[in-house]
């Protein structure tokens, strides 16, 4: 399936209603007429995307056979946005902001969910590197079910660059990791913040954990040694937005 690609009705219906301008087309199955088929349709005529009737076969092919629910769009451009425009972007941010960077996370399915993630607990965008790491494909998208489409992903030439801006731009940096001495929830999270974890099996690079301004770890009461990362991930923004909420 090519990266240019998304499938599924939330994927689909977030693109065509948060950035409309990247859709070219759409394809629709014609054996479905239900509601939320109707809804991307008009959601695609609002957005003056041209849209087209397909037998479910053809769906299937143009997607390798992932689960598409009768809907396929083709973006002219992926939303990534590059590291020259993360100084911008930061200048603009409101005063509590919360980031996930994400270290190295090869896998697609985890990448979308972290993205998913990210979206729910209202961070203000995702960071990734370049190199070793999973791209935006289209199972990525599925995956993040529409958040690829709604939430900020930046992907940068040199991570511990990018994590130095942060810093400049008074931002704290807490890295996720087992080893650490602190849980994350005793540690402060009411800050300007950006919570950072590694990939799968590796976690975070030392580089990476030196840059950090403190390490946390998630308390482990079982007999497994770590969690997967999107769970780790999901975990650890919402004990920020929990410490945020009012008293």
């Amino acid at each position: 399936m090519e990266e240019n690609y998304i499938c599924g009705l939330h994927a689909v219906l977030a693109a065509l209603k948060n950035n409309p301008q990247t859709v070219e087309e759409i394809w629709v199955s014609d054996a479905r007429e239900d509601k939320r088929v109707s809804s991307v349709i008009q959601a695609a005529h609002d957005a003056r995307v041209k849209t087209h009737k397909s037998p479910r076969a053809a769906l299937d092919r143009m997607v390798d056979g992932m689960r598409h629910q009768g809907v396929v769009a083709r973006l002219r451009a992926t939303p990534v946005r590059k590291e020259q425009d993360l100084e911008t972007f930061l200048a603009h941010l409101p005063a509590m902001p919360l980031l996930l960077v994400l270290d190295g996370v090869q896998d697609p399915h985890n990448l979308g969910a972290c993205l998913r993630s990210a979206d729910a607990a209202g961070a203000h965008a995702v960071i990734v590197p370049r190199e070793h790491s999973a791209p935006l494909s289209a199972v990525a998208r599925r995956a993040a079910s529409g958040a690829a489409e709604s939430i900020p992903v930046f992907q940068v030439v040199n991570l511990a660059r990018a994590l130095r801006q942060l810093k400049e731009a008074g931002i704290w940096l807490a890295g996720a990791s087992q080893e650490a001495d602190g849980d994350i929830f005793h540690a402060d999270l009411r800050r300007p913040l950006a919570l950072i974890l590694g990939g799968e099996g590796k976690g975070l690079r030392r580089l990476t954990q030196e840059e950090c301004d403190m390490l946390v770890r998630i308390p482990m009461a079982g007999s497994v040694e770590s969690l997967n990362v999107s769970v780790a991930t999901g975990i650890c923004l919402f004990e920020a937005v929990r410490q945020r909420l009012p008293d």
